[in-house]
């Protein structure tokens, strides 16, 4: 029972530090906020993570959806698009992850996650998909798309970007991965395998 008590704790702490990070930020949210939010004292951080730092590392772990990589290569890019426009992140507070940790950046070690996260997942998939000179320049042109569809979305909400879906987006996505890549990209993700340009 002990050790179920533990974990439900554990879980409570990381769920109010994802919300609190993804609207706050790193440097504006403290330990003690957490706390409050979750119901404990501030001590159970420490004993649970070692530090904040370790908590936002663990809180910010794992943001992307497991399948996203798999699936049909031409089908890559409107699939991360349907993860900043169509999937639930209501564990952080409604954004992409990306895009809410966007406000901690101005804290080092929290830019170079956002770094590593970017480039590791995004930025290296798309590259391997270019072809022709200049993909890693093609590739964070792309990456830089997506993360400005996601900004202009949650944190801006320009109307039309608000509104739409990644349905409405696709005929666009096509165009653009298609024109950087260089290669035919859908701009759907057929459930059913087939990919279409449309």
């Amino acid at each position: 029972m002990q050790k179920r008590d533990r974990e439900a704790t554990r879980a409570r702490l990381l769920e109010a530090a994802r919300l609190r990070f993804a609207r706050q930020g790193y440097d504006a949210t403290s330990v003690r906020d957490i706390a409050r939010d979750s119901g404990v004292d501030a001590t159970l951080i420490f004993r649970y993570f070692g530090s904040k730092k370790q908590l936002f590392d663990q809180a910010t772990a794992a943001a992307r959806p497991a399948d996203l990589l798999e699936g049909p290569q031409e089908e890559l890019v409107a699939r991360m698009v349907r993860t900043v426009v169509d999937h639930d992140w209501t564990e952080y507070g409604g954004e992409h992850p990306l895009v809410a940790m966007l406000r901690s950046s101005a804290h080092e070690d929290a830019r170079q996650r956002i770094r590593k996260e970017v480039c590791d997942t995004y930025v290296n998939a798309l590259r391997d998909l270019a072809e022709g000179e200049d993909a890693e320049l093609r590739a964070e042109l792309l990456s830089a798309w997506m993360v400005g569809i996601g900004i202009l979305r949650s944190v801006v909400a320009t109307p039309a970007l608000a509104e739409a879906r990644a349905a409405d987006l696709a005929p666009h996505i096509a165009t653009v991965a298609t024109g950087l890549l260089g290669r035919p990209m859908s701009g759907t993700v057929d459930q059913r395998g087939e990919s279409s340009q449309t």
